[in-house]
């Protein structure tokens, strides 16, 4: 693909819904209708031979349903055929072996998005500079945040324009999710320098220039304290429930506010993922992380009744800050916003990158004093510097050595620099 070539790029934006006490009501009764639809749908699959489950057969249900139940005629026609296009879709993730096969979902367990399929619906216009109004339907207009410069007005055409919308709900209340499709022009190839990036627990992300980039905690003293009490209080309503015994109000109450709290805690994180990471992609032509296996380093040590593990508090412990620091999601991040400013972001093998001294290459037990110091015992080197510093350092030579992971027929496999053999006499 040649520079400056115009190619069709299609991504989402999530922004943050106003709504008033009754959208809210209409909203989740759309939410609640499209969960029953789901359930419908899913006992309908149950019920019927093999031979009658067919796309055309569902439909077919799925609207004499809506006939037949009042309460489903809240969610417009084109959501309840989201539903069923979802459902459908579900089921080939199982059959190729990428998720578990549906199941029915609970009141209380799950809250179901309400799909606008088409765009033309939403009649998206910029009220002014915060704030934006968007139409639901069988809801009306809803101001929403207005974070991100949208193809609405005059910009919309064929090529820039919204295709789509979704609403979801977290505990943090209702937001809305634009489909965009939008012309752009391929980047030019980034020159700025290459960097190695080691990711870590103490110190999140540290690059091979000796920069590093940190987080205090997502949550405030006093939204930690409270946060904690009102996990006791939870813990102490649900110890004195009878077996068998509905879960009370006041106990739902008290989960919802401990989720709002953990929610905003996710969302600062997510917040300072974005903006570290698009600072990384601007500033760097090339970057390098590991090709770590993250399912594998936060498997429990709690071993069997045989065999018991040990330190099983400690490597839980470490198990959740790994969770928390959410590696995999910053490299998703670095992966598309490198490749969108013209950069690449290539992985390398993990074995013996803290452990290598980054200055002569060698390997000595005992080199790494502590979490935070390198010292390399070498009689011939004695280099001495920050530890995660010397790790990001041996993955940017990883890299100009030639050894990078590619992706071939499922699985990584190392590719090493071609080496040009010397001529010989013939």
């Amino acid at each position: 693909m040649s520079q400056g070539t115009l190619v069709k790029r299609q991504f989402g934006h999530h922004a943050r819904l106003a709504l008033s006490p009754a959208q809210v009501s209409k909203t989740d009764d759309q939410a609640h209708a499209a969960r029953a639809m789901w359930n419908l749908l899913h006992a309908w699959w149950q019920m019927m031979p093999k031979e009658v489950r067919t796309l055309a057969n569902a439909d077919a249900a799925i609207r004499q349903a809506r006939e037949d139940i009042d309460f489903l005629a809240v969610l417009p026609a084109q959501a309840a055929q989201a539903v069923l296009k979802t459902y459908f879709q579900a089921w080939k993730n199982c059959w190729d072996g990428r998720a578990d096969a549906p199941n029915f979902k609970g009141r209380f367990r799950t809250v179901m998005p309400v799909d606008i399929p088409q765009g033309r619906d939403l009649n998206v216009t910029r009220v002014h500079r915060r704030w934006g109004m968007v139409s639901i339907p069988k809801v009306g207009r809803v101001r929403f945040r207005w974070t991100k410069d949208l193809p609405v007005g005059k910009r919309a055409d064929a090529e820039n324009r919204i295709t789509g919308a979704r609403l979801v709900k977290d505990a943090l209340g209702w937001h809305i999710a634009f489909r965009v499709q939008a012309l752009e022009t391929t980047p030019a190839p980034h020159r700025g320098p290459e960097v190695g990036i080691d990711v870590g627990v103490t110190v999140p992300l540290a690059l091979s220039d000796g920069e590093t980039y940190e987080h205090g905690d997502w949550l405030t003293g006093k939204e930690q304290a409270r946060l904690l009490h009102l996990e006791q209080r939870a813990a102490q309503r649900k110890r004195h429930r009878r077996p068998g015994e509905r879960t009370s109000r006041r106990l739902h109450h008290t989960y919802d506010r401990i989720a709002g709290l953990r929610a905003k805690a996710k969302r600062r994180a997510l917040d300072w993922q974005h903006q570290t990471t698009t600072a990384i992609a601007r500033r760097y032509g090339t970057v390098v992380v590991e090709a770590l296996t993250i399912t594998n380093m936060v498997k429990s040590a709690k071993g069997t009744i045989e065999e018991p593990g040990r330190n099983v508090a400690q490597k839980s412990g470490l198990n959740r800050s790994i969770h928390a620091e959410a590696w995999g999601r910053t490299v998703t991040m670095l992966t598309y916003k490198t490749a969108r400013h013209g950069g690449t972001l290539v992985k390398v093998p993990v074995p013996g990158t803290s452990r290598r001294c980054s200055a002569c290459g060698f390997t000595v037990p005992g080199s790494r004093e502590s979490q935070a110091v390198f010292v390399c015992k070498n009689p011939d080197c004695g280099w001495s510097g920050n530890a995660d510093h010397n790790a990001a350092r041996n993955v940017l030579h990883l890299y100009r050595m030639g050894l990078a992971l590619i992706p071939a027929a499922g699985r990584a496999v190392v590719r090493r620099a071609k080496r040009v053999k010397p001529a010989t006499a013939r």
